[in-house]
């Protein structure tokens, strides 16, 4: 007789987020980075001048294109989901100019905030640096808006099982062994909703297997997730949010007048004596 075997019920991970206000620190970026804790937000991090300056420039930027992988959303700079290493370093290379553009003379927040981590990271022997290969350089960030209209505009999803299944010759394929850490830098929030939810659920390959989502961790369905505790992380312009992309997170729908407008990248450890960046 064979018996049939039921759903697996999704493992329930805790999760420990920080808030607070005030300046970002390194030692908090190393605390998601190695794991300790799930979130970090930072309220108002950075200028809000600064954020509407930089919001500004996406918006007349020529680089400004819409994403054609099934994820919706507008975006300038470059994706590693769902590319192989050359194309994928080969459309950095193309949009480095267009990143560029985003802060022309104005600070550049994440640049500040790679350097200073650069520098702690070096004091312990670590090296940080921007993936590449032989096409290539990954650019520092990329800027973009999600534009899904249903119940997310940015649908559940975890960002390890697309590093986790990178090529070979992809040298980020190694973070998804360690924590596979998503910065954020919030450029404009609409009136409600956009709130960043984080699910208390890091899925494994089984998991993922379940849902058809192996190789692109996107998206996990709501009957997947119903039952499974979360936390919205409620954002504002200026504000930083780090987060362990393993855990299953979305975007709430948006409403009101404005847009959700971001900077984003990636980054982890590859090996104990070398973290990696990318987008």
């Amino acid at each position: 007789m064979v018996t049939a075997q039921l759903p697996q019920t999704p493992a329930i991970s805790p999760i420990a987020i920080r808030e607070r206000g005030g300046s970002i620190s390194t030692a908090e970026i190393l605390s998601v980075l190695r794991g300790e804790i799930t979130g970090l937000h930072i309220k108002q991090a950075f200028g809000i001048a600064l954020a509407e300056e930089i919001a500004a420039n996406f918006s007349h930027n020529p680089g400004l294109k819409e994403r054609k992988d099934g994820v919706p959303g507008q975006y300038i700079g470059a994706s590693h989901y769902r590319k192989d290493a050359a194309t994928y370093f080969g459309d950095s290379e193309k949009a480095r100019p267009f990143v560029r553009a985003l802060f022309a003379d104005l600070v550049d927040p994440v640049r500040g905030l790679f350097d200073a981590l650069k520098g702690e990271l070096q004091n312990q022997g670590i090296e940080l640096r921007l993936a590449r290969s032989e096409h290539g350089q990954a650019n520092i960030c990329r800027a973009f808006c999600w534009s899904g209209a249903g119940m997310y505009a940015l649908e559940p999803h975890d960002d390890v099982a697309q590093v986790l299944c990178a090529e070979d010759n992809y040298e980020i394929a190694a973070v998804a062994n360690n924590t596979v850490v998503a910065l954020n830098l919030y450029l404009s929030m609409p009136e409600k909703g956009g709130e960043l939810r984080i699910w208390s659920h890091k899925p494994t390959v089984t998991d993922r297997k379940s849902q058809d989502v192996e190789t692109t961790g996107y998206p996990y369905s709501a009957a997947y997730l119903k039952g499974i505790p979360y936390r919205d992380l409620v954002l504002k312009a200026g504000d930083i949010a780090l987060i362990d992309g393993g855990f299953i997170h979305g975007v709430t729908r948006e409403s009101g007048n404005g847009r959700r407008l971001l900077l984003n990248c990636f980054f982890g450890f590859a090996r104990p004596d070398l973290v990696l960046w990318w987008t």
